[in-house]
């Protein structure tokens, strides 16, 4: 029986931290032996926030290289940039003709946008990314799309604009269903609820041990917890959340001695440093690898490239002939 396939991207915003990996990699890394993966470097994307393409190709080869060091196997799952497929523009066309102005503003992940980065003139990329996050997925026939809860609404207008091509032209594309993330989101080193580069807050997952050291010894903890033998709250500690992903068979420990007063915030910072740092060491130790080797990982996109081509350019055979273009 043939897999299913997803597709899954990100923007290229270059090195990736502790809540890319749970939001998002850790699952495409264990989905990628479940399914036929294609993986997508959104560099169209970057533009619906700013026309800054400097370091875009930069941006991009720093976040692979991450990619590659957390686990994702290229020779199963492909990577490419949905620039150098041109499959991706046309699709979007297309699509842009099948749903209103007024659909897309109803997007609630876009209104928080819009009200998070201050936008007081949006642009027409920016109301219409769900329509191109949508040709993404449905040029490369994914039926699963591996997303956070804020997501959904974006695999919702996928599954529309699917229907509503189906309908009017015929049927030859799938109808996604999204794939929810179990553990999809870590708060900030600051106690943000979101870690962002922007903020300043924020896990590298190229972090070497002395610079994790001296930012969860900074890192927020619970105000009511001044000296060691206050008695704290771990649920509303940041560095309790953390060991509670990447310290786990210590936890109830240190929920107890947290509550009692015995353990202080500065022994729970090592404990959580030593924990964060054994997960990221063999992490780093193929980050260097691949570091050293940039013709490599340049090699990689190349091929992900061409195999990405190929079924796009099936896909489109088959839009272009149910339309009668083709």
């Amino acid at each position: 029986m043939a897999k299913k396939r997803i597709l899954s991207g990100m923007r290229p915003t270059g090195k990736l931290h502790i809540g890319h990996y749970v939001g998002a990699l850790e699952n495409w890394i264990k989905l990628q032996d479940e399914y036929d993966s294609f993986f997508l470097v959104a560099d169209y994307h970057v533009l619906t926030t700013s026309l800054n393409t400097d370091h875009i190709y930069d941006n991009t080869i720093e976040m692979m290289i991450d990619w590659l060091a957390a686990g994702l196997d290229p020779e199963k799952s492909p990577f490419f940039r949905q620039s150098q497929i041109k499959e991706h523009a046309e699709l979007f066309l297309i699509f842009s003709m099948l749903i209103t102005k007024a659909r897309l503003e109803r997007n609630p992940t876009l209104k928080e946008q819009v009200r998070d980065l201050n936008i007081d003139n949006l642009i027409y990329g920016h109301l219409g990314y769900p329509v191109l996050q949508a040709a993404d997925i449905l040029l490369y026939r994914g039926e699963a799309v591996p997303v956070g809860e804020d997501q959904v609404p974006h695999v919702e207008i996928t599954r529309e604009l699917a229907r509503k091509f189906n309908t009017q032209f015929g049927k030859v594309l799938p109808e996604p269903e999204p794939l929810l993330t179990k553990f999809s989101r870590l708060p900030g080193l600051d106690g943000d609820a979101k870690m962002s580069k922007s903020l300043n807050n924020t896990i590298l997952l190229s972090d070497q041990p002395e610079e994790l050291w001296q930012k969860l010894r900074k890192a927020v903890t619970d105000p009511q917890k001044v000296r060691k033998n206050d008695p704290g709250r771990p649920e509303v500690c940041l560095i309790y959340t953390y060991h509670k992903k990447f310290n786990e068979n210590e936890v109830p420990e240190i929920e107890a001695g947290c509550k009692s007063g015995e353990l202080g915030c500065f022994d729970c910072k090592k404990k959580c440093t030593s924990a964060i740092n054994s997960f990221l060491e063999p992490i780093l130790d193929k980050r260097k690898h691949y570091e050293n080797n940039l013709d490599e990982v340049k090699q990689i996109l190349a091929s992900g490239e061409e195999r990405g081509k190929k079924v796009a350019a099936e896909t489109m055979a088959s839009v272009r002939s149910v339309m009668k273009f083709g």
